[in-house]
This record gives structure tokens, sequence and C-alpha cells, in this order.
């Protein structure tokens, strides 16, 4: 496993593999191969395109829904997890330390779409105790890529 090959993949997937043996002082057949191995070990688990939507503007509503979760004996979170992940309304779930449990990112059509899949969906799975949802109303930064290209956020600044 090659750390730098990860990080530059991570910053550009589609980096051209010349230039990633370059930077990490491989030949161009010693980054295939690496890339190759951390895909076959599950490193590497994909490839995403970063989309800034808001300039798409199909009005897509995205939340982050805080869980909180009665772990069940002998599974912990897991179960409930899994269960969750498998949704296609959920971008991601993450295990969390601090007030809630679970953290869920889920995206639909519209803010009434997201409130009834929270309702209908995760509100009501036996080991959810509570839920709390925060819509997503501006993204500036996601997987390490800024998206506001140094536009105002409409806001008038503030001084003291």
């Amino acid at each position: 496993m090659n750390l730098k090959i990860l990080k530059l993949l991570e910053k550009n997937a589609r980096m051209d593999i010349e230039d990633i043996a370059t930077v990490a002082e491989l030949t161009p057949d010693e980054v295939k191969r690496e890339i190759r191995e951390m895909e076959k070990d599950g490193i590497i688990r994909g490839y995403k395109c970063v989309i800034d939507w808001e300039k798409v503007n199909t009005g897509a509503v995205s939340a982050i829904i805080e869980l909180k979760v009665t772990p069940k004996a002998g599974l912990g979170f897991d179960e409930v997890a899994e269960r969750i992940a498998k949704y296609s309304e959920v971008e991601s779930v993450w295990l969390a330390s601090g007030a809630c449990d679970l953290t869920v990112v889920v995206t639909g059509r519209s803010f009434e779409e997201v409130s009834s899949f929270v309702a209908r969906q995760l509100a009501v799975i036996d080991s959810v105790t509570s839920t709390k949802t925060q819509f997503i109303m501006r993204r500036y930064k996601e997987f390490g890529v800024e998206l506001n290209d140094g536009e105002e956020d409409g806001r008038g600044r503030i001084s003291l």
C-alpha cells in the first residue's frame, strides 16, 4: 500500500499515471500495479466526481440526520447502521461520538420527501430512540473541494 498514491488519488482521481509516478518516485507500471492491488484489497473502494449540484439546479435537498440509537447486545450499532446504509436516499452513515450515535446524510427531491423519509423509514426503526434533522442550506466545501469559487453568500458583512 502506497500512501502517496492514495493521497494523490483522493485529491484528484483523474490524475495521470505518469504524474502520480513522478510524485511517488515510482515507474508508471509500479503505480498501475499498486492501484490494482489496492482496488483488489478493498482499500480503494471507488472513484467519485464532486459536483456542485447548486449550479445544476436540480432542486435536490440534503439533510444531516442525527440519530440516538439503543445498541443491540453483541452487535452494537452495526446492525442498524448497515440497515440504514441500504436505503437509496442515504449518502453516508457514520458512528459518531457526542450527543448522537449515528449521523446520516440523506438526499431527496424536496424538504417534504426528506422529512417523510425520516418519519417513515428512520424514526420507526426499533432501536432508534430519537432523530434530529438539519437541512443543508448551502455547501461550501465537499470532499476537499471548495465549491463557492469566491462567490459571496448573499449575507451582508458584519463589523464590530
